[in-house]
């Protein structure tokens, strides 16, 4: 497991924590869906699809650690106008975005009428009115919903969300509330030939995913939700950015080559922090939840926090069969692991996601 960090308290009751972390009514974890785009293709064929003979590109799609991505692609693999990207985006992302959802509230045991607030996260396309009203609209969920959108924040997201939902939650007692992220991956993407290019072209995949919290009932059998912690990396805000590209007259993501390093040297501060005052060390952390940046970002995070691969297994599954998700990755693994049954009543995990900014997320939980 992980490396300890010295403390000088122990271990607190799980009582205790909520005195700690300032928490006056218990979050839970009350159920997880996902769903993905229509087609998949492995990245031997999108290497074929988008007609790539450059060994260095080939190379970097071929050892990513990625076996298969569901993308939308049109035919030929040929590049969209921005604004047929727009389009696929509003498409895509709703679709997904309404078979998650479903999905969610199934395996949470509710129904479309208990939805009480609804957050939406997507940074693959940009939406008036938001995600959130299409999805209210398509389903035909109660106008009166609350709804909130998180539009360009990243990879990170998701937990970003879930601390707002968290608090939305312990302010509506035994109501439910949705994080929902639904990121439309084939939307995002510029065919232009560049390593620059490449490098996205080779991680990222479209998939949507779901988590519902309620407060105030003991009868919810999942996690409960203890501490955020957020650290923004100020001196590389320009590492992972989407803007306008002049030259394609279209938007761009570029990824510093540089950007697994820093996230990992970066791990250890915000996992500190994290565990501050709670007397848990890094060792009593049964499970990690990281997001599926890619390859040699879970490689730094693993070196840097002194996990295990044991440790990061669903990270690297979901990696492995869908590619980097963006916002929703992390929620892929959740819904692994929850689907693992290992975790017991007691045990405490870290939830980790990283993004531009360049920022990292954690959260403590505990079942």
């Amino acid at each position: 497991m992980g490396v300890d960090v010295p403390m000088t308290t122990s271990v607190a009751p799980a009582e205790d924590l909520f005195v700690l972390t300032g928490l006056t009514e218990i979050t839970r974890f009350a159920g997880v869906g996902t769903a993905v785009s229509a087609t998949s293709y492995t990245q031997s064929e999108l290497l074929d699809i988008l007609d790539v003979k450059d060994p260095r590109i080939r190379s970097v799609f071929l050892n990513s650690a990625i076996d298969r991505r569901f993308l939308t692609l049109p035919p030929g693999g040929v590049a969209e106008p921005q604004g047929d990207l727009l389009d696929k985006h509003k498409k895509i992302a709703v679709d997904m975005g309404c078979r998650a959802l479903e999905a969610c509230l199934k395996s949470a045991g509710a129904t479309l009428s208990d939805l009480r607030h609804l957050c939406c996260v997507t940074s693959t396309g940009f939406l008036t009115p938001g995600l959130s009203a299409l999805i209210i609209r398509e389903l035909g969920i109660d106008p009166h919903c609350g709804r909130c959108d998180i539009v360009g924040m990243g990879c990170n997201a998701g937990l970003n969300a879930l601390n707002m939902v968290a608090g939305w939650s312990a302010a509506h007692p035994g109501e439910l509330g949705v994080v929902l992220c639904s990121e439309a991956c084939s939307a995002a993407y510029a065919l232009d030939g560049t390593m620059r290019t490449a490098v996205v072209n080779s991680l990222f995949g479209d998939g949507s995913a779901a988590l519902a919290v309620v407060s105030g009932d003991g009868r919810v059998p999942g996690p409960r939700v203890l501490k955020f912690a957020s650290y923004i990396i100020t001196d590389a805000l320009d590492a992972m950015r989407y803007d306008w590209d002049r030259d394609q007259d279209r938007f761009s993501f570029f990824l510093d080559p540089q950007i697994p390093y820093v996230v990992g040297a970066h791990a250890e501060i915000i996992a500190d922090r994290l565990l501050s005052g709670t007397g848990l060390r890094r060792s009593d952390i049964g499970h990690w939840v990281v997001h599926s940046g890619g390859k040699k970002v879970v490689d730094a995070v693993v070196v840097n926090l002194g996990l295990s691969r044991h440790d990061v297994r669903h990270t690297t599954g979901v990696l492995r069969d869908y590619g980097n998700l963006s916002s929703g990755s992390f929620l892929f693994s959740y819904e692994r692991l929850a689907d693992e049954g290992v975790a017991q009543p007691g045990d405490y995990g870290v939830l980790m996601t990283m993004g531009p900014g360049s920022s990292i997320e954690m959260a403590l939980i505990q079942w």
